[in-house]
């Protein structure tokens, strides 16, 4: 049983495992991303966010998901390629991944199930979920999709 968010693994998009405990001492912020939905654009947010504030250690961790609409079809090396010629995304992406149901990653798993969504629901409701996660590794916040990147500078100043 994960008792921490460094105890998973994930594969990147390029197909290598590593452990999640590479990022210890880092603040997160996992986003469930997809290529093809209304909320696709902030894939720029995110990287000038990324951008801006990984010289203090924050990484942002994005993580593909096909469950909302289809929005994301793609194999992971059209994905890779999508994301680096129409978003120049420089932030380590994965393979794709369930965030819902049976075949959850365990990663979202535990993500869902320390920081619950509205009226308490673990679910994620659609690409572009957020995940705010301190140095410790602590689950700090859950943004909805329509949270756009750039309205998380306060709280992410506060934490880095």
């Amino acid at each position: 049983m994960e008792n921490s968010i460094y105890d998973f693994e994930v594969k990147t998009i390029d197909g290598e495992t590593v452990r999640m405990d590479r990022y210890r001492g880092k603040t997160l912020l996992i986003v469930n991303t997809a290529s093809q939905c209304g909320y696709t654009p902030q894939y720029t947010g995110l990287d000038a966010l990324y951008r801006k504030f990984q010289d203090k250690d924050l990484v942002v961790l994005g993580f593909p998901c096909n469950q909302f609409g289809e929005q994301e079809p793609g194999d992971d090396k059209e994905i890779k390629e999508f994301c680096s010629l129409r978003f120049n995304v420089s932030f380590p992406m994965f393979a794709k991944v369930d965030v819902n149901g049976d075949a959850a990653h365990p990663l979202y798993k535990f993500l869902k199930k320390e920081s619950k969504g509205i009226l308490g629901t673990e679910s994620v409701k659609w690409n572009f979920t957020k995940f705010l996660v301190d140095k410790t590794g602590k689950v700090l916040e859950r943004y909805a999709p329509n949270v756009k990147p750039e309205e998380l500078e306060g709280d992410l100043t506060k934490v880095l």
